[in-house]
């Protein structure tokens, strides 16, 4: 088993699911210092410089320079410890099944070829997966093995190029909240590289801009036998406003660069009742777009059923960061041809979705995003071929070599 597999193997062993109804503390479970402790000690045995773990379980570490790239910028490499909310995740149990075409099982949990249509590129190849119970977490355990084993090869050789390099693992990243907590001057990387991806070879630069709408409503109870004209179900006036919103703008029914509104939860009784909001868009006008449609909802079922009976709360989360790229393309040149020299076609794609990266970038830390291999992240189907993991440690072997020369 090579060393960035044995690594992920172990890794996804270690609980570290965030939560997204703790905002108030960071990181949002304690469970999350649990794995940060872990890479604490690793990258410590691994002889890294300046190995540091934080109350808010922040990991960061630097790695010198090789011969000749001392006066040269320093790159950051960063991945987030949490995994994903959206699934069980408490005790996952990975095991490396041989591919051999069908369906893929993680236990009695079968991914198939129409649902996952790159599944037969991995056919005699070995795939690891969960046991059906519960999320791998390779969202984002791949990126942390990864970038692990790369600093454990480059320990090991230290004839292999790359200037000062300063690797951080953040926590609460599937939550929204992620790298907010890095001090970029203390962490001390010019540019940076976060390994939170998925399909082998994509190079990310591009994302949604951000924000989370909360919804409340207060309706009035009485008993439903006597509720004729008084009555007011605040999970019916709920229902109404999710109607009002257009149906063909929801994850399910859109794809490439095609915002959406998302509910995520909901809970309540008739007399009261929320719902959360995700609202994602590339275009800045769009997001605005959106949270006017919102705030206009519930204008209108307040005309409707009485004042105050919804309230719509607003919080914007991050931007798209392919507004700050100008003049630095030279970060996504270096990770397209580090693909090739790794045997990896490459393609860039705009994410779906966030990363850290997103805000790095606009506190100053130019961020883009690669791959890590992944399929199915968020899910009980999440899978990585185990070809996959390895080939992007070669791949970021060759990235860093890239930073050991004057970049322009």
């Amino acid at each position: 088993m090579s060393d960035v597999v044995e690594r992920f193997m172990r890794y996804v062993q270690v609980d570290s699911q965030s939560d997204p109804m703790n905002e108030a503390e960071t990181p949002s479970t304690p469970c999350q210092h649990d794995m940060a402790r872990l890479l604490e000690r690793e990258l410590s045995e691994l002889g890294c410089e300046e190995v540091r773990r934080d109350e808010h379980a922040y990991v960061t570490a630097g790695i010198p320079a090789s011969k000749g790239a001392e006066a040269l910028p320093a790159l950051g490499l960063i991945a987030h410890i949490d995994t994903a909310p959206a699934a069980p995740a408490s005790g996952v149990r990975p095991r490396i099944v041989r591919y051999e075409g069908g369906p893929l099982l993680s236990g009695s949990v079968a991914t198939t070829p129409e649902q996952c249509p790159d599944l037969e590129l991995f056919r005699g190849q070995d795939i690891v997966v969960s046991d059906g119970r519960t999320l791998l977490s390779a969202d984002d355990k791949a990126g942390v093995a990864e970038i692990c084993a790369l600093v454990a090869r480059l320990r090991a050789n230290r004839d292999l190029p790359h200037p000062a390099l300063k690797v951080a693992f953040v926590p609460d990243e599937e939550i929204g909240h992620g790298a907010r907590l890095l001090e970029l001057h203390e962490f001390g990387a010019t540019w940076a590289y976060t390994v939170d991806g998925e399909t082998l070879g994509e190079v990310s630069y591009e994302t949604f801009n951000a924000a989370q709408a909360d919804v409340v409503v207060t309706g009035v109870m009485v008993h439903p036998g006597s509720a004729k004209d008084v009555m007011i179900n605040a999970i019916t006036v709920l229902h109404e406003l999710d109607a009002l919103l257009p149906a063909w703008e929801r994850p399910e029914h859109t794809e490439g660069y095609e915002g959406f509104f998302h509910c995520i939860g909901i809970e309540g009784t008739e007399s009261g009742a929320t719902a959360s909001y995700i609202l994602r868009d590339f275009e800045a006008a769009g997001l605005e777009r959106r949270k006017r449609e919102m705030r206009d909802a519930a204008a209108f079922l307040n005309a409707r059923h009485g004042a105050g009976t919804v309230s719509v709360a607003v919080r914007d989360e991050y931007r798209n960061m392919a507004e700050c790229f100008d003049g630095i393309g030279f970060l996504v040149e270096n990770a397209l041809a580090a693909n090739r020299e790794a045997g990896i076609e490459p393609v860039v794609r705009a994410i779906r979705g966030g990363t850290d990266g997103s805000q790095l970038t606009f506190r100053g830390l130019p961020c883009p995003n690669l791959a890590t291999g992944t399929y199915q992240a968020h899910s009980v189907r999440e899978f990585v071929p185990v070809a996959s993991l390895e080939a992007t440690v070669d791949m970021l072997e060759h990235l860093v070599a890239k930073f050991a020369v004057a970049q322009r």
